[in-house]
């Protein structure tokens, strides 16, 4: 079952459970996803999904630092939930040791010799990485191992 199915009838369960919550979320990442769906002119499969839902993990995760910073926790409480529900739809993510191995495996692959092949090493492993890591812990990861080459 694609995650737009997924998506659909989780909807609907959440509606027929007066989930208001819940049902709002689904609401808004099924708006984000018609979005690009309108821009594109195409049908969006699960992968281009996948990066949807993991940009709009990204803007729950931002949020939820500012509301912190301004002292507004219920603010925050509120997008932990939706991140967590967002989460649920993406693939399980990378262990830190899984994501190292393909860091070393990337960097093997295009033959990086320091920090002035990062975009080349970055690139070989956001392919292969797509959805199960978030880009910010994939960017550690190459710096950390880039720096001991």
């Amino acid at each position: 079952m694609s995650i737009k199915d997924n998506l659909k009838t989780d909807l609907i369960t959440a509606m027929k459970a007066k989930e208001q919550a819940k049902v709002d979320c689904i609401r808004f990442v099924n708006a984000a996803i018609k979005k690009v769906e309108i821009d594109t002119r195409k049908d969006l499969d699960d992968a281009a999904v996948t990066g949807i839902l993991m940009n709009l993990a990204k803007q729950r995760r931002d949020s939820i630092d500012q509301f912190r910073k301004g002292g507004r926790e219920d603010l925050a409480t509120k997008e932990e939930s939706e991140l967590k529900l967002i989460q649920g739809y993406l693939p399980t993510q990378m262990s830190a040791s899984e994501l190292e191995a393909l860091v070393v495996a990337a960097i093997a692959e295009t033959g990086a010799k320091g920090m002035k092949d990062m975009g080349g090493v970055m690139k070989a492993v956001m392919a292969k990485a797509a959805g199960k890591a978030e880009g910010g812990a994939i960017s550690e990861a190459v710096k950390k191992k880039l720096a001991a080459v």
